[in-house]
C-alpha cells in the first residue's frame, strides 16, 4: 500500500465479496457422422433446425448420429457436436475431389488459391456438395447472365477502387442448389453476394474486406473461392490504378462462368479410430465445459473408449451409453439372449461412476425420410438429466413417472419385465420401460459402477460434479494469494453460502468446510500449497417402496395394530 507524503485523503477499495456460483450442468457433447458441416471441429448447436443447417439432414448412413443430437436437443438447448471423418472429399469446380476439413484447414492450405481444382470448392466435404452451383458476373457478362433478375443492378466500379484510380472491379456471385438436396427444390438460390470486388485490398462501407475471395471465406455457408476465372485479368491485385478487365460475354464468346461442383465424396461409415479422434477434442476441459456426453449408437469398443478416455480422464462429466449386442445395434431376441447380451456388454464396457448405461434402443419416426428408425436411448437419458437441471436441480433423479418420460418413442427394442429389470439393475444398467397408459420412461438411476457407494446413483454423482466444478472455480481466486488465516477465511466464506443454498434446495443433508491450520500445516504452506476439505452428506433417491396393509378387527385400536 502506498503512503501519503502530505496531508490528504486516500480512498482504498477492496473486494472481499467473492462468492461461489453454480456451474452449468446442461451442456451436451457428441461425435458422429453427418452429410455436411465442418470436420473435426466442435460446433455449438442449440436447436434441431440449427443442427440441420450446420450438419445436414439425416440419411441411411447418418441418421444414428443425427437423431442422437436431435433427441438430446428436444430436452435442452446446448450441445457441442463434432463431425468425425477423414477420407471424404469436397466437391470442386472441375470435379476433382479435395479434402478441406474446416476453415482452419482452408486458411492453412488454400486461402491463397488452388487453381488445380478450378474457381470454387464446396465449403464442406461430402457428396451433398455436388448439388452446389456457383455463378458469377461482372459488367461484361451481366446483360446475358441467367441470374441478373435477382440483383439490384449491373456491377461496375466500386467507390473504394475508384478512389484509388482503379476500374471495373465489381462482381456478383450467386450459389444455387442445383439438385435440390439442400432445399428440396432444384434450382433454388442458397445465397447471393452483390457488388463484391476483384481487388484484394477493397473495403466495404462497414470497413470490412469486400474482396470476393474473402467475402466467400467469411460469409458463405456453401462455397470457398479457389482460383480466379479464366479470362479474368488483374483479378486479386491491389486496387491502385488497376483496370480489372471484365469477363468476356458468355453469349458472344461461348464462355460460361457458372460452375457446377462435383467430385464430392462421403465417408459416412467412419471407423472407431476416426470417431476416437473426434472424441479426443473434448479433452480440452477449459474450452469445452460439457457435463453430459452422448455416445449415440456407439458399439462396445467405442463406448468403452469414451468412458475411459473422456469420462474417467475429465472427471467432470457423465458419459451416457446404450447397451448393444456384440455385433452392435439394438438388443432383440429371447429373454435369455437379452440378459446374456446385457451381461456381456457390461463386462466389456467396464465399471465407472462417470458412466450411465440404459437398456437399449427406441423406435422413432424420421420425418426427414418418412421412415421409422431404431435409435439409441442414451441421448434421451442425458436429455432427461438436462431437463431436471432446468426444471428442478442437478441433484434430482431423472427417473420415474414424473421426471423420466422419454419423448418420441413408438416402441422399445427391449421392454424388460420385472425379472429382467432385476437382472439389469444388478449389472448397473438402467431399464427403460413402457407401461400401458403411463408412457415410456427411465426406470432406474444407477451409474455404471457395481461397487456399493454413494456414487452408484446418478443424482449423487451429478451433485458432486456441480459442487466440484463450482468450488474449484472459486478456489482459483486463492491462487497466488498468501496462505494465511485471512485467505483461508475468505475461501470458507465463499464456499459455505453456496453449500447452504444446495442444502436448502434438498441437495445435501449436512456439510462442513475445513480450511485452517489443521490441514494447512507449516509443511503445506512451505510447499506453496493450499488445502480445503469439504465434507458432504448427500441425499439418496427412493428406489424401493414398501407398503404394508393390515386388516384389523372392529375392537382393535390402530395404535396397537401399527406395531404388528
Amino acid at each position: 500500500m502506498a503512503f501519503l507524503q502530505s496531508p490528504g485523503i486516500q480512498i482504498i477499495e477492496k473486494d472481499a465479496s467473492t462468492v461461489t456460483t453454480g456451474a452449468s450442468t446442461t451442456v451436451g457433447g457428441t461425435v458422429g457422422v453427418f452429410q455436411w458441416g465442418p470436420v473435426m471441429v466442435p460446433m455449438l448447436i442449440d436447436t434441431e433446425s440449427a443442427l440441420v443447417s450446420t450438419f445436414g439432414k439425416p440419411d441411411t448412413s447418418t441418421f444414428g448420429s443425427f437423431f442422437s443430437a436431435a433427441n438430446f436437443l428436444a430436452y435442452t438447448r446446448s450441445m457441442w457436436i463434432v463431425r468425425a471423418s477423414t477420407t471424404n472429399l469436397n466437391a470442386t469446380a472441375i470435379g476433382t475431389g479435395l479434402l478441406i476439413k474446416n476453415l482452419d484447414a482452408y486458411e492453412l492450405g488454400y486461402s491463397e488459391g488452388q487453381g488445380a481444382v478450378g474457381a470454387f470448392a464446396a465449403r464442406y466435404p461430402g457428396s451433398l456438395g455436388n448439388s452446389i452451383t456457383v455463378s458469377m458476373a461482372d459488367s461484361g457478362t451481366f446483360a446475358t447472365w441467367a441470374h441478373k433478375d435477382q440483383f439490384q443492378g449491373a456491377p461496375g466500379t466500386s467507390d473504394f477502387v475508384a478512389s484509388k484510380g482503379g476500374l471495373n472491379d465489381e462482381v456478383h456471385v450467386i450459389v444455387i442448389d442445383k439438385d435440390g438436396r439442400f432445399t428440396g427444390t432444384p434450382g433454388s438460390t442458397l445465397e447471393k453476394f452483390e457488388f463484391l470486388s476483384k481487388a484484394s485490398d477493397a473495403m466495404s462501407f462497414q470497413g470490412l474486406s469486400n474482396y470476393y475471395a474473402n467475402v466467400l471465406r467469411n460469409q458463405s455457408q456453401y462455397a470457398y473461392w479457389m482460383d480466379h476465372p479464366t479470362g479474368g485479368t488483374n483479378w486479386g491485385n491491389p486496387s491502385a490504378s488497376t483496370n480489372f478487365l471484365t469477363l468476356i460475354d458468355t453469349v458472344t464468346a461461348g464462355y460460361d462462368f457458372t460452375y457446377a461442383l462435383s467430385g464430392g465424396l462421403d465417408d459416412n461409415s467412419a471407423t472407431n479410430a476416426e470417431l476416437q479422434l473426434g472424441w479426443d477434442l473434448f479433452n480440452d476441459i477449459e474450452t469445452y465445459d460439457i457435463s453430459l456426453f452422448i455416445t449415440g449408437n456407439a458399439d462396445t469398443q467405442l463406448a468403452k473408449y469414451v468412458v475411459d478416455n473422456i469420462g474417467e480422464v475429465r472427471r467432470d462429466a457423465v458419459v451416457f451409453v446404450s447397451q448393444v449386442t456384440a455385433a452392435g445395434g439394438p438388443i432383440l431376441g429371447s429373454s435369455t439372449t437379452r440378459v446374456t447380451d446385457a451381461t456381456t456388454f457390461k463386462t466389456a464396457v467396464g465399471n465407472s461412476s462417470y458412466m450411465v448405461i440404459d437398456s437399449g434402443y427406441k423406435y422413432m419416426y424420421d420425418k426427414y425420410n418418412d421412415k421409422y428408425r431404431w435409435t439409441a436411448l442414451n441421448s434421451d437419458i442425458a436429455g432427461l438429466c438436462a431437463k431436471v437441471d432446468a426444471q428442478q436441480d442437478t441433484w434430482m433423479s431423472p427417473a420415474g413417472l414424473t421426471k423420466g418420460q422419454i419423448r418420441g418413442s413408438i416402441k422399445l427394442a427391449w421392454n424388460p419385465n420385472q425379472s429382467e429389470r432385476d437382472a439389469l439393475y444388478k449389472l448397473s444398467i438402467n431399464p427403460v420401460v413402457t407401461f400401458t397408459g403411463q408412457g415410456t420412461l427411465l426406470y432406474g438411476d444407477k451409474t455404471g459402477t457395481t461397487k456399493p457407494s454413494a456414487f452408484d446413483r446418478i443424482n449423487v454423482r451429478r451433485l458432486f460434479l456441480v459442487m466440484e466444478k463450482s468450488i474449484s472455480r472459486s478456489a482459483k481466486y486463492q491462487l497466488f494469494e498468501l496462505n494465511d488465516a485471512i485467505t483461508r477465511q475468505q475461501f470458507i466464506s465463499s464456499v459455505e453460502p453456496f453449500l447452504r443454498d444446495v442444502q436448502g434446495r434438498r441437495g445435501i443433508d449436512a456439510f462442513r468446510v475445513i480450511c485452517d491450520e489443521t490441514n494447512n500445516t507449516p509443511q503445506v504452506i512451505s510447499a506453496n500449497e493450499f488445502r480445503g476439505q469439504i465434507l458432504v452428506r448427500a441425499k439418496g433417491s427412493i428406489n424401493f417402496i414398501s407398503l404394508t396393509f393390515t386388516a384389523v378387527g372392529q375392537s382393535v385400536q390402530f395404535e396397537a395394530a401399527a406395531t404388528v
